[in-house]
């Protein structure tokens, strides 16, 4: 193994601390955006649950409007039955 000079190994660590560094801001900023886009989907996951509740409201309504079609179509017939 050769020991090189003192020169040359201070040149060799440095360049191994700056490739470490390099390396770890990488990492960083890949757990960055990896941060970013959990978030984004907990906020796309929460925007989908709200929309299903929505969605589910909407349902109750079109029943309950339907059924209030339904009783109207039976009071109008009752309606001209009375009136024939």
């Amino acid at each position: 193994m050769a020991t090189g000079t003192p020169d040359s190994q201070a040149r060799f660590g440095q360049s191994v601390k700056g490739l470490l560094t390099e390396k770890v801001n990488t990492c960083g900023t890949d757990v960055i955006a990896l941060t970013k886009q959990v978030l984004k989907g907990s906020r796309s996951s929460e925007s989908l649950r709200k929309m299903a509740i929505i969605t589910t409201h909407l349902q109750y309504q079109q029943e309950a409007i339907q059924k209030n079609v339904e009783q109207s179509s039976d009071l109008q017939d009752q309606l001209n039955h009375l009136l024939n």
